[in-house]
């Protein structure tokens, strides 16, 4: 396993369970302790985590952990909600994506559809997300808007008062909404509140709201909510999620997709 695999994989587990041990993690990545301790070391004096004796802790009761350290947990969930949230959407669509790992699926989805190889233009495409807008820009069927606003390093998403003013002024067909949390009572949350703010009105200017979550978001509450649960449409998760989950949300008038 490379150093950074090893790196992203030691931070995902630090962020799942709060604290871990140079034991527990050796072998858990299947290496010597003495790497891991280095790795620790390391991931310490970049302000990743706090060291600790014996192992590692995270910053805080809220860490969000950076989007380029995120490995490819839930990936083939994420995928298949990917696929199926892209197959919701029609040619011509005007199609808002807030940023995060499952909404860069659904473009990736999106990209490779067959029926959007053409058009003038199969898809209108509005993101807040660097990283989706840079993976679509090659796209000549689709239009690609760029909200404008202030980078923010963990998600690569624009934020701010710049990107206001322009979601301000459209219009979409369908928001596809990427969350860290999605409950019946507490509706959809995110870490940070000024993405949040951002992602709300990318719902307030869309005609139907899909979020595409895997099951491990599911019934959980995060800091800064985007927007309640009677707004969302459509939920697309995979079939992880608990049968009471997937009724609890349905009997709140939420369309469940599982995958």
């Amino acid at each position: 396993m490379s150093r950074d695999a090893r790196w992203k994989a030691l931070l995902e587990l630090l962020v799942e369970r709060g604290r871990l041990d140079v034991e527990e993690a050796a072998v858990e990545l299947e290496v010597s302790a003495a790497t891991i301790r280095r790795d620790f070391d390391q991931l310490a004096q970049q302000q990743m985590l706090v060291r600790t004796r014996g192992g590692a802790v995270v910053h805080g009761v809220s860490y969000e952990l950076p989007l380029r350290y995120k490995t490819a947990r839930h990936a083939s969930e994420k995928q298949r909600i990917a696929k199926a949230v892209a197959d919701l959407i029609a040619p011509g669509e005007a199609v808002g994506l807030t940023g995060g790992t499952t909404t860069t699926e659904v473009a990736r989805a999106l990209a490779v559809r067959g029926d959007l190889a053409s058009g003038s233009p199969a898809l209108t495409v509005v993101t807040n997300a660097l990283n989706i807008a840079n993976e679509l820009a090659v796209r000549p069927q689709f239009k690609i808007v760029v909200t404008g606003g202030v980078a923010r390093q963990q998600s690569y998403e624009l934020i701010g008062p710049l990107a206001d003013g322009v979601l301000g002024q459209i219009t979409l067909d369908t928001a596809v909404l990427g969350v860290v949390a999605f409950d019946v009572t507490h509706g959809a949350a995110a870490h940070d509140e000024a993405e949040a703010a951002i992602n709300r009105l990318m719902c307030e200017r869309a005609e139907r709201v899909v979020v595409a979550a895997d099951s491990s978001k599911l019934g959980q509450r995060a800091f800064a909510r985007i927007c309640a649960s009677e707004t969302v449409n459509t939920l697309v998760t995979d079939t992880a999620a608990t049968p009471d989950t997937v009724r609890g949300f349905e009997e709140a008038g939420i369309g469940v997709i599982t995958v």
